[in-house]
């Protein structure tokens, strides 16, 4: 089992009020799933994909990604969980648009010091993978955005990682180049990785 997944609780202050969001939610993976998590907007799928990327805390319940209990973890190791073993891809992108696209794929990589010639390699296999090459010396806020989007998958499998989370991953984009962004993951399901999309589209 990749992930687990029980009694997870999770409230948002709002003034003097509580607004429960997440509530009892249960579940687990295997290695290889590929999962959409859907509903409604405000429904608490992105609250509960940051929780998934060791990105936010709950405060109820427990989370087990590959056997380790995550809210034993102290930040800086979920910094490190977060970069080696997840990969995140955004309905906005989360680029850096006034740099080029490699570096951006590199980026997850300048975190845990490794070298250079091996940043490139790595980050120009990934860009292999996701059909930009010719792109990667070009400024991202030059790109299309189903080319944003395909940088964002390239720098979030250039670890390697256990899961890909991805977020409305085709919200920002053409009905076409949505699709071809969906067969993209469904590509990488096949090689292995375990994959959770949240969206609202039951198309998707």
């Amino acid at each position: 089992m990749i992930l687990e997944l029980k009694g997870i609780y999770k409230d948002y202050q709002q003034g003097k009020m509580t607004v429960p969001v997440l509530k009892d939610v249960n579940f687990s993976m295997e290695e290889g799933e590929y999962v959409a998590i859907m509903g409604p907007s405000g429904s608490g799928k992105s609250t509960l994909l940051h929780i998934l990327g060791a990105l936010d805390r709950y405060d109820e319940g427990d989370y087990f990604l590959d056997g380790q209990d995550m809210n034993q973890c102290s930040d800086k190791e979920l910094a490190k969980i977060r970069n080696d073993s997840i990969g995140l891809v955004m309905q906005d992108f989360a680029l850096l648009g006034d740099k080029t696209v490699i570096f951006n794929v590199m980026l997850p990589m300048f975190f845990d010091h490794t070298p250079f010639k091996d940043m490139k390699r790595l980050a120009e296999i990934a860009l292999q993978e996701t059909g930009i090459s010719n792109l990667k010396n070009k400024k991202v806020n030059q790109l299309s955005g189903g080319q944003k989007q395909r940088v964002s998958i390239a720098r979030a499998i250039v670890k390697r990682p256990m899961l890909i989370l991805a977020d409305e991953p085709t919200g920002a984009l053409d009905s076409k180049t949505g699709i071809e962004i969906m067969d993209m993951l469904s590509n990488l399901n096949k090689e292995g990785i375990t994959i959770i999309v949240v969206t609202h589209d039951r198309d998707i």
